[in-house]
């Protein structure tokens, strides 16, 4: 068995993608809710601008209107399907204790966000991760708030500079964490992004044999559909809070 190396956290953050997806209609309040029920410390989503500014949880980005599909972008917050929540009512319903995990859509989102969260909820600034695949539009978030943390969500074969010269570019760019897929990890890896003070994500963690091992190579923050799974093997390895 591999030996377990430690993390940048006290415990990995357990987050449900999507909610907990496997046990309820994904992006839904109800599903935010049961995933916290079942452990999860930290909640994901994609996040979209309504028309008028709002800031709404959904994956795709399009919902159904009539016969139509339009984009979430062409319409105002009170024309969306009801199952689809803002993220002001995901902190009304969930409350603050957990971290948050947002992928940003569309260039104006990041702001918007962040200026929601400073209002709504102040005291998860510090737990509010966003998430994104390009740096430039990364950096452009820093100078809003020093304290929400920003992560870039890639693949180890897109690092054409190679990991240890990616993790010197976070570190100055004041980028918190790398998000790669889990079987873009190993504990080496795992280890040289932590030697410069970055947090290590890994997505799409399904099952016990998987979630297993990446909690014993440091990870810092496992993204699965299934919330039991994931609270379940992170005690098996670390043991009861």
């Amino acid at each position: 068995m591999q030996q377990r190396l430690p993390s940048k956290l006290d415990r990995p953050i357990a987050f449900a993608h999507r909610g907990a997806r496997a046990h309820a209609p994904e992006n839904t309040l109800d599903a935010f809710e049961l995933a916290l029920r079942l452990g999860a410390t930290g909640l994901e989503s994609d996040v979209w601008l309504t028309a008028d500014g709002v800031a709404v949880l959904d994956h795709d980005g399009v919902v159904r209107v009539g016969r139509r599909k339009r984009p979430i972008a062409s319409l105002a917050h009170r024309q969306l399907p009801l199952h689809i929540p803002s993220l002001a009512e995901l902190l009304e319903r969930c409350g603050t204790d957990l971290h948050l995990s947002l992928d940003l859509k569309g260039e104006a989102s990041g702001p918007v966000v962040v200026e929601t969260v400073r209002e709504a909820a102040p005291d998860l600034v510090e737990r509010l991760w966003l998430c994104h695949p390009h740096l430039d539009v990364l950096r452009a978030l820093r100078p809003l708030d020093a304290d929400v943390r920003l992560v870039e969500s890639t693949r180890l074969s897109r690092l054409r500079e190679g990991p240890e010269r990616r993790a010197a570019t976070l570190a100055a760019d004041g980028i918190d964490a790398v998000n790669l897929h889990h079987t873009d990890w190993n504990g080496g890896l795992t280890t040289l992004f932590h030697r410069f003070e970055r947090i290590c994500f890994a997505w799409d963690l399904q099952f016990e044999h998987v979630l297993r091992p990446a909690v014993r190579m440091g990870l810092d923050g496992l993204y699965s559909d299934h919330v039991d799974t994931m609270v379940e093997a992170i005690r098996l390895e670390l043991g009861t809070t």
